[in-house]
């Protein structure tokens, strides 16, 4: 426990990354992970009248970001002569292809602790890639069997709350500073336990230093948002409700809070808002995107409605793994027949 709000501010600081990290994350993993498009849409920058561009990681290896921070882990325990038979990993989906799939390559046992209702394609594809699976109750009790793999001798790759992970996951935003024509004005990327905002805000710091970067996070879902606001972290005893599943994470950690600190803050989006963002992206961008990811658009969107003047973002797609379920909730209604046009003074 700190005695004072400033003994714990200083421990967060001390838990902030090198920027280099990303760098050096970057040269690791390079040859194993896909160097993926950065794409834009002329018809939706004509409706905005700003410039976007989107970081296409639902293009990436398992179809999501987490793939760079799986293999960055595995690959920097290797060159310290340190990689284990055996990793255990807790996640809703996407980080447990991630694992998954690192640790085949890498020649690893992997254990994928998952909530029995984390997507059924996400936990089919876990499998596919060789791991072994098991299904918890709860988000809360994924965590705690994985933590229990840990202490009998399995090395714990968590979704976020690990500088190997960190660093990985910031190649993504690294890669997209490097090909961007111009440098962004502000840059977006969804929130859940923190991880891959944590790692863009370090890429960031290395190559765009000037640009704004802001967390997209479901108002169902906003425990970083409210962590950020009260300046110590909010957690959530179960999985929140909310159609981006993944971001349904319990809360930060305290590295990832430390480095969200340093962010210019969330933005917070609907399920409405996700949702048409969702279908809008998909048609546009002609991908299949998460409502996680099409969350950082809509509070991309929120935050080009209070600007003046032409601006340029990245906006960070996180992944593209839907079930066929989350597919039809998804298109139930309509949106296509909103535009998307921001109204000029």
């Amino acid at each position: 426990m700190f005695k004072t709000k400033d003994d714990y501010k200083t421990k967060l600081k001390e838990l902030l990354l090198k920027p280099e990290m990303v760098r050096q994350a970057h040269e690791r993993i390079k040859d194993s992970i896909n160097e993926t498009p950065l794409m834009s849409s002329t018809q939706l920058n004509r409706w905005l009248g700003h410039e976007v561009f989107f970081k296409m990681e639902c293009f990436q290896k398992v179809g999501a970001f987490k793939a760079r921070g799986a293999m960055n882990t595995l690959l920097t325990l290797k060159d310290n002569n340190f990689l284990p038979k055996e990793v255990v990993a807790f996640s809703s989906g996407n980080h447990a292809q991630a694992v998954a799939w690192a640790a085949s390559k890498m020649g690893v046992k992997a254990n994928i602790l998952m909530s029995q209702h984390a997507s059924p394609i996400k936990i089919q594809a876990t499998k596919a890639y060789g791991a072994n699976i098991i299904l918890c109750k709860s988000r809360k009790e994924a965590e705690e069997t994985a933590y229990n793999y840990a202490e009998n001798g399995a090395y714990l790759i968590p979704p976020y709350d690990h500088e190997s992970v960190i660093a990985g996951q910031g190649t993504a935003c690294y890669e997209a500073l490097l090909e961007i024509p111009k440098k962004p004005n502000a840059i977006f990327v969804p929130v859940g336990g923190g991880g891959f905002l944590s790692g863009s805000y370090l890429a960031k710091k290395l190559l765009s230093s000037n640009s704004k970067i802001f967390g997209a996070e479901p108002e169902q879902a906003n425990d970083a948002a409210r962590s950020i606001e009260q300046g110590s972290i909010v957690k959530f005893d179960d999985s929140p409700e909310t159609i981006a599943d993944g971001v349904q994470t319990l809360s930060l950690s305290d590295r990832t809070f430390a480095h969200l600190l340093q962010t210019d803050g969330i933005i917070t989006a609907s399920e409405e808002e996700i949702i048409y963002w969702t279908q809008w992206l998909t048609h546009l961008l002609k991908a299949n995107i998460e409502p996680s990811c099409a969350l950082a658009m809509a509070s991309a969107f929120k935050w080009l409605k209070e600007q003046r003047g032409r601006k340029t973002i990245l906006v960070m797609i996180s992944g593209g793994n839907i079930s066929a379920k989350k597919h039809r909730d998804i298109w139930s209604k309509d949106c296509l027949e909103e535009l998307p046009i921001i109204q000029k003074d």
